[in-house]
């Protein structure tokens, strides 16, 4: 026997949950109907024992799972069906909760737009708009497909830039605790050349007294070290402390141009998967600008929108605005001028993302040696103080 849990709607139409054991699903579902109840879902009960050492949900499991819900929708399978499929696979348990959740709104007759936002998964909000246009548009598994590879691209150039700054952030890392150890277990070594002496070099004299400090004060630079990573660890979790960082780096010369261009490859992505699922041109544009990152370039695209919602067209409203290049104003005039604007919007995305990577490859070719010369010149200075010392004492013993 194995307890199973149900959903059913009783003769009053009210829903109700329960458990019972069953040697099996259809013996559970053939006991309720008999007395006379409608079965909504039975399903196998789980105990949470191992909920504390739950695996987190990753986005590319997300992705996955939506990209065979197009494909079941795409191949003729009813949305019901293909949701309640979803609900059986093999997923994180958080996925599973969510399409039993999204199959549970269906039975009730709610839309798919309501069952995804019922579910908590993390998701974007043009995933929400495209679903909405093509279930008005009755072209669902088309906008389905639009947002999932829209999710796709923006995990593509969201793992580009996590991989782009790991190397150098290694290595700066590296660097410091190689110079954290340098002072703390080498220089000390060294102590006794500062004793009564007056004579040393100025760098020599700097490099010991800082290793003999660093020694001295080892548990007190390692709990400030802690300190430090705590409070930058809360202050990144803070959305406004990541956006001015962000800024900061966008003013920056080659890491600038990178992120811009990463954000309006972006910005074009989602604008023509809006556009090819019907959805509204100022819709489009007020949801595509909420996906920029870059405080100042979000700014010029609202504005942009709000001189379209005036009157202009798009590639007026841009160019006003100095929001694109000039191989954008006209890709966009011509989308316009021929009705194929989400072709050429698609077209930009692929420019600019063609841009955004040789720009990060510049970025990297700029970052990685600067790491390096940094890390170098520090020790550098270590040993030549170092060295200064001990030649200042061999000098004054001839």
């Amino acid at each position: 026997m194995q307890e199973y849990d149900y959903e059913i709607a009783d003769r009053e139409g009210q829903i109700v949950t329960g458990q019972m054991q069953a040697e099996s699903e259809k013996d559970v579902v053939r006991m309720l109907t008999q007395s006379g109840q409608t079965v909504i879902q039975v399903r196998a009960h789980e105990t949470n024992t191992h909920s504390v050492f739950r695996r987190k949900l990753k986005n590319q499991e997300i992705v996955i799972a939506l990209h065979e819900l197009a494909t079941l929708l795409e191949s003729g399978v009813s949305l019901a069906a293909a949701i309640d499929a979803q609900a059986r696979g093999s997923y994180h348990p958080v996925l599973m909760e969510a399409f039993d959740t999204m199959s549970r709104d269906l039975m009730r007759g709610e839309s798919l737009l309501f069952a995804l936002r019922d579910s908590a998964l993390p998701l974007p909000e043009y995933l929400f708009n495209l679903i909405e246009a093509g279930e008005i548009s009755g072209q669902l598994p088309n906008s389905l497909r639009e947002a999932v590879a829209q999710m796709e691209y923006d995990q593509r150039v969201a793992g580009d830039f996590k991989n782009a700054l790991t190397y150098p952030a290694i290595l700066v890392a590296t660097g410091i605790a190689a110079v954290l150890m340098i002072f703390i277990f080498v220089v000390p070594k060294f102590s006794n050349l500062l004793d009564g002496r007056n004579d040393l070099p100025w760098l020599a004299e700097v490099v010991l007294s800082t290793g003999v400090w660093f020694n001295n004060n080892t548990w007190f630079l390692l709990g400030g070290l802690v300190v430090f990573g705590a409070v930058a660890a809360q202050l990144f979790k803070q959305a406004e402390f990541r956006q001015r960082m962000l800024d900061g780096l966008a003013r920056l010369p080659v890491i600038g141009a990178w992120l811009s261009e990463a954000d309006t490859a972006k910005w074009a992505a989602v604008m023509a998967a809006m556009l090819s699922s019907r959805v509204e041109l100022m819709d489009s544009l007020a949801l595509a600008s909420k996906g920029i990152r870059i405080r100042r370039r979000r700014l010029r695209m609202e504005a942009s929108a709000n001189d379209v919602r005036s009157g202009s067209s798009l590639a007026e409203a841009l160019e006003k605005q100095n929001a694109l290049s000039a191989t954008g104003y006209n890709l966009i005039r011509v989308g316009e001028q021929s009705g194929q604007l989400a072709a050429m919007l698609r077209s930009l995305a692929r420019l600019y993302d063609e841009n955004s990577t040789r720009r990060m490859k510049q970025a990297l070719t700029i970052l990685e040696p600067l790491a390096v010369l940094l890390i170098g010149a520090v020790l550098g200075v270590i040993m030549i103080g170092i060295i200064l010392a001990i030649t200042s004492v061999n000098d004054v013993g001839l």
